[in-house]
């Protein structure tokens, strides 16, 4: 009696869970399944939407180094004493003979954009186009679009000589660790990776230090990796502090490495 309730509970419950996946005992593992062909050519032809921003990139940027990228948060007003600072520091870069590169958005972005179309530099916007809409602003002498953050993400790092980063949020954070994890793997060339506003970083510096480098995650040399400063001058020339003895120009080996980028 005891066997035969407890397998019609089986049963029943084997019921109710194939029920709620939505399968029965004929049905087959969509991955098993024949290939959707409207599908599968829709994805395929992304591809060459992906070789088309890749392409046109490599085509506009190529002439533009030296450069510097320089990153922040959209969401800073004009008004805010961070948007002054950045507008500074890309108009020093670009009359020192550097190329500007920013997201080609508001807040920050703008910012480091209208400081070097007032310089001597080109000002060079990687707009992004989002669901919720992007809108590039004014100051951009080249503007790229792309769909895709990871090749627009590759433009940022191939051709920069210097990253700079301002108060951000997640998109600011993501930029920051993608050049962090590119250097420190060795599949990009060592460039000054510069924090802009102590305060605002020291916090994440501490815990990178402290909790990091205390469960063994980075090594403690990964932060030699950093430089944090608080004036546009200091970010001039924590860039020329590091190249004093060598040029602009990739070595043989560099471009080998950003090749295989």
């Amino acid at each position: 009696m005891l066997s035969r309730i407890r397998e019609q509970m089986t049963t029943a419950v084997t019921t109710v869970q194939d029920y709620i996946m939505g399968i029965n005992k004929n049905s087959v593992h969509p991955g098993l399944t024949p290939i959707d062909d409207s599908m599968l050519s829709r994805e395929s032809w992304k591809i060459f939407q992906v070789m088309a921003e890749f392409v046109e990139g490599f085509e506009r940027l190529a002439e533009i180094s030296p450069s510097v990228s320089i990153f922040g948060s959209a969401r800073t007003s004009a008004e805010h004493p961070y948007y002054r600072l950045a507008e500074e520091i890309a108009h020093a870069l670009s009359n020192a003979g550097f190329s500007v590169v920013s997201g080609g958005g508001p807040g920050i972005m703008e910012a480091a954009n209208k400081g070097a179309y007032e310089g001597k530099s080109p000002s060079v916007g990687l707009n992004i186009q989002l669901p919720f809409e992007q809108i590039g602003n004014t100051y951009q002498d080249i503007a790229l679009s792309f769909r895709h953050f990871f090749s627009r993400k590759v433009m940022f790092v191939k051709y920069a000589s210097a990253y700079v980063v301002l108060p951000g949020g997640f998109g600011t954070l993501d930029e920051l660790a993608e050049i962090l994890t590119l250097v420190q793997t060795g599949k990009s060339r060592k460039i000054p990776i510069i924090l802009v506003v102590s305060s605002f970083w020291e916090k994440l510096i501490d815990w990178f230090a402290t909790t990091l480098v205390d469960e063994g995650t980075i090594s403690k040399t990964d932060l030699d990796l950093i430089t944090i400063v608080d004036k546009p001058d200091d970010v001039v020339n924590a860039i020329f502090d590091h190249y004093e003895n060598r040029e602009f120009e990739l070595s043989a080996e560099e471009q080998e490495i950003m090749l295989e980028l």
